[in-house]
């Protein structure tokens, strides 16, 4: 029996997108807005400023969810901690399979670590 394995990349799109302000832009925002994607990304104060000066034609601030980007900030932190492994920062393994269990990996120990951190 053979399993027909998927090919390309899977046809979902996201509810939202969290970047960080530099991806600010007005061309990545009209980019989202017209896919449907909720652009969940700060504005710089430059281009708040600049907005301000313009007064009503400058448009309206922009929505800016601070609970689901507080979440971003914990996905960073995560992603962070996996890099200071050095086989997944450089991707010195070359097959999927053993940078995925690089990944597991490290990311037990991450999970011992912050298990017995408290405790001592």
């Amino acid at each position: 029996m053979r399993v027909r394995l998927t090919v390309g990349r899977p046809r979902t799109r996201p509810g939202a997108v969290a970047a960080d302000k530099a991806y600010s832009s007005r061309a990545n925002r009209a980019y989202l807005r017209k896919r449907g994607i909720k652009a969940v990304i700060p504005e710089k104060k430059d281009q708040a400023a600049r907005r301000k000066r313009k007064g009503s034609r400058g448009g309206r601030p922009v929505d800016h969810d601070t609970e689901l980007y507080k979440e971003r900030n914990t996905i960073e932190r995560l992603i962070n901690k996996l890099k200071a492994w050095r086989g997944i920062a450089t991707r010195f393994d070359k097959t999927p399979e053993s940078y995925l269990a690089g990944l597991h990996l490290r990311a037990s120990m991450i999970w011992i670590d912050d298990l017995v951190r408290p405790l001592g």
